[in-house]
């Protein structure tokens, strides 16, 4: 009793209790089975698996501590070991059963994560899946697999949500209680609705062995829940390697459906029609020989019908066997030519109409000079029209069938063939007008590359010459006063490869393809008054000024992706808006529907670039190219004016409600864009004298499009007008303060070094609005004017007339008197 009560009051140490658990083995057993959890104990056998797993591989593969050397098992094996989910094996099953009926990937892995939630007991779960490389949407099984399933995307990486992080790095992340972590403030898509629900979050990214991110799974648990452990991960990882198994399943059903559905195509079509469409004649001597074979006709003829002269001709027109059993074709030396409703095959395509004809020679229809002129006597006729797109194109013609006449299986096995025979036509005339085509744009590009590239002795002359600090001093590139009025096209060229070289050196850019590249470029600018080289110069100065006086804001893939757009941002302008090149359908519009111009303008660019000797960019690596160029793509696009007003709006909402950051991505684009569009309107911003010069030039370009609207007979704007050049002041204020003035006044809250720019602007403005008020007083006052001279006319006529009726009163008493006094 002593000893129990010295037990009690005593401190037990930790070797004491070892020492009875050692003694007493089935007290431990029992209080194991009586007290602990079934949670408890498999937490318990995960860590001594992990544990012993780690000592295993601290000692080389071989744990010296285990008795007898025993190889330690993985630990998602031990827990499938000592899982006791008397449900799992059910789970797993009911799996299976519906993947069997529906084995899609998405369908697979939100059956998989329903059983991974029931696995952990988790509250609730969520699914997100990979709309594309760079954004996760939520999904969630209707059963009808529609896009009301997703209605919730974002792009991955640190935007404020917990699934975007964890998709971006590829990391599982455990957290419990309100989230303040920088990475994902948001947490998740619907934390603002229930706090509770979401206390404890379980996030997993689903990686496939070959690397590739299918989407992540989203397990919560109540405040009032456990929170997760590492046991729960190894329980999600353990369905996960089934997971894998069904998704790589999913992936061969879905090859192997597409795959099936291809190869009959293929073999049913391709393999006897289209696998040979060298030319013309070889397809129709294939498509013949096809034809006889499946009605067992001696002899098979196509006519072509040549919708211009309304008649079927055949080169071609005849083929079978000869007696010795080979392929023979009866050829003539001048092809075979009757109109529409001549013979049996004119009737056919005329009528569009099938014929089967027994006895030819009995049929008043049959035109027999074809045998007369090829000796062949018919019997037996079997005549189908061949339609494409509803039109009859051809009249494909059997004859002689080799047994009897031809049947009515016979009609439809060949009415079926010639559904495909009118495809191949289609198609190999199409293969040879892209072939011709295909030849003449050879031609046209060669064309255009000896006229509209640089000559070998332009670059060698400039090759030669040396780019110096001083020839920036002396004409000031780098400020933003700079004009290119008095700077010769040459000069220009020069300065034009000092800016690229004083941004960027020449250790990644080879010189001589940069002197190509912008000899091209300037010659690849039209003769237009406004929109040229001198234009597209000037812009590229001020991208150069901007960037130059203030090198940190850009990164340097930026920095060269805005200098080369705003150098090529108008190449091959014609001196016309997109508005007109809609509504005169020109070619252009026709191949780009928006931002016409300036996809065109970036196509030339790229066209420069493919050219020999262009690339300036062939030292980037591949990622750094398909960079640049999609950069490129966005500036020069961002020149629309159209699109200047919705960038705008994006940047103003986002500097107001204090959300702009230069980490997003989005957001620099954004920026990029109004730098590109407050560097082509750098005009407005230059001292008076340059801005009136300029405003001279763009005006005669609106007017030249205002004489070719009414050439056509439309009314032109008034400012393309010529005939209304007193609007020109009016004009150009509203032009000013509507949209570069915005433009510069948001660019300086995010490039302060522009500063100058806005200033000059709103010179040019006051000085406009002076002229413009002032040209509002002088027509009052001519109007005052005319109007006061108009009264004065009538005060005079109304004076004369008012003198005329006094002197004629006056006549008429001094005549009274007279006849008084005689």
């Amino acid at each position: 009793m002593q000893q129990q009560d010295s037990f009690q009051t005593d401190e037990v140490s930790d070797g004491q209790v070892t020492q009875y658990l050692q003694d007493h083995p089935t007290f431990l057993d029992n209080y194991l089975m009586e007290y602990v959890e079934i949670e408890m104990l498999e937490r318990w056998m995960i860590r001594r698996s992990k544990r012993d797993k780690q000592q295993q591989q601290a000692n080389g593969g071989l744990d010296q501590n285990l008795s007898n050397s025993k190889i330690v098992r993985k630990t998602s094996l031990s827990r499938w070991k000592f899982c006791v989910h008397a449900d799992k094996r059910k789970m797993l099953v009911e799996l299976t059963a519906s993947l069997q009926s529906n084995p899609s990937k998405q369908h697979a892995l939100w059956e998989l994560s329903q059983c991974v939630s029931s696995a952990i007991n988790a509250d609730k779960c969520s699914l997100y899946l990979m709309a594309d490389p760079l954004t996760i949407e939520l999904y969630r099984d209707t059963g009808k697999n529609s896009e009301t399933d997703r209605k919730w995307k974002s792009r991955i990486g640190p935007d404020g949500y917990l699934c975007a992080w964890v998709a971006s790095c590829r990391k599982t992340i455990r957290i419990s209680g309100p989230n303040n972590d920088e990475n994902f403030p948001k947490r998740c898509p619907f934390d603002q609705q229930s706090l509770d629900e979401l206390y404890h979050v379980l996030c997993m990214p689903i990686v496939q062995s070959s690397g590739q991110l299918e989407g992540v799974m989203e397990f919560y648990r109540t405040a009032q829940g456990d929170p997760f452990y590492e046991e729960d991960e190894e329980i999600v990882n353990s369905y996960l390697v089934w997971g894998a198994i069904a998704l790589h399943y999913s992936d061969l059903y879905k090859n192997m459906r597409q795959q099936k559905t291809l190869n009959d195509f293929m073999l049913s079509v391709v393999k006897s029609i289209f696998q040979d469409m060298v030319s013309m004649d070889n397809l129709i001597m294939k498509v013949m020989n096809f034809a006889q074979t499946l009605v067992s006709a001696d002899r098979a003829s196509l006519f072509l019908l040549d919708s211009r002269s309304k008649c079927l001709f055949a080169r071609i027109f005849d083929m079978g066997v000869n007696a010795d059993g080979d392929e023979e074709q009866s050829k003539a030396t001048e092809e075979i030519r009757f109109p529409v409703g001549t013979g049996i095959a004119g009737i056919v395509a005329q009528n569009g109409e099938v014929l089967n004809i027994p006895d030819a020679y009995a049929d008043d229809r049959f035109n027999r000079s074809v045998d007369q002129l090829t000796g062949y006597v018919t019997k037996s006729i079997l005549c189908m029209p061949i339609y494409i797109r509803g039109n009859v194109i051809g009249v494909m013609q059997m004859v002689n069938k080799t047994a009897g006449a031809f049947t009515k299986d016979d009609e439809e096995s060949f009415e079926m063939f010639a559904v495909y025979c009118g495809l191949a036509l289609h198609h190999a005339k199409l293969y040879d007008k892209i072939r011709r085509s295909e030849q003449k744009y050879k031609v046209a590009l060669e064309v255009l590359s000896y006229h509209n590239s640089s000559t070998e002795e332009e670059v060698a002359e400039l090759v030669s010459m040396k780019y110096s600090n001083t020839s920036r001093e002396e004409v000031s590139l780098d400020e933003f006063h700079f004009s290119s009025l008095t700077v010769n096209d040459l000069d220009k060229v020069r300065h034009t490869i000092f800016m690229f070289v004083d941004l960027f050196g020449l250790s990644r850019f080879e010189k001589e393809s940069l002197i190509r590249f912008t000899l091209t470029i300037k010659k690849n600018y039209r003769r237009v008054p406004y929109h040229n080289w001198s234009h597209g110069f000037s812009v590229c100065n001020a991208m150069y000024t901007i960037i130059k006086n203030n090198p940190t804001t850009f990164k340097p893939l930026e920095c060269l992706s805005l200098f080369v757009a705003a150098l090529c941002h108008d190449l091959d302008h014609r001196g016309k808006n997109n508005k007109f090149m809609l509504e005169t359908e020109s070619p252009l519009a026709a191949i780009y529907t928006t931002s016409t111009l300036e996809r065109h303008h970036f196509n030339q660019t790229i066209t420069i670039l493919q050219q020999d000797g262009h690339n300036i960019f062939s030292k980037l690596t591949s990622s750094e190219y398909k960079q640049v160029l999609s950069n490129i793509k966005h500036c020069i696009l961002a020149t629309d004016l159209a699109l200047f007003f919705p960038t705008k709006a994006k940047l103003t909402k986002l500097l107001e409600d204090e959300l702009f950051e230069w980490s997003n991505f989005e957001h620099r684009l954004l920026v990029e864009a109004i730098t590109m569009t407050a560097c082509d309107l750098c005009a407005s911003t230059k001292p008076w004298e340059v801005q009136v010069e300029t405003v001279k030039v763009i005006f005669e370009e609106f007017y030249e499009q205002g004489d070719a609207e009414k050439a056509a007979g439309k009314t032109p704007m008034p400012m393309m007008d010529r005939e209304k050049v007193s609007e020109q002041p009016m004009s150009q204020v509203g032009f000013l303060k509507g949209i570069c003035i915005p433009c510069y006044e948001l660019l300086l809250k995010l490039v302060p070094v522009s500063g100058p720019m806005l200033s000059g602007c709103e010179k040019n403005y006051s000085r406009w609005k002076k002229i413009a008020d002032d040209a509002i007083e002088l027509a009052e006052k001519l109007e005052a004017m005319e109007k006061e001279e108009k009264e004065n006319a009538e005060k005079k006529v109304n004076s004369e007339k008012q003198s005329e009726d006094e002197s004629s009163d006056k006549e008429e008493e001094e005549e009274i008197g007279q006849e008084q006094e005689d």
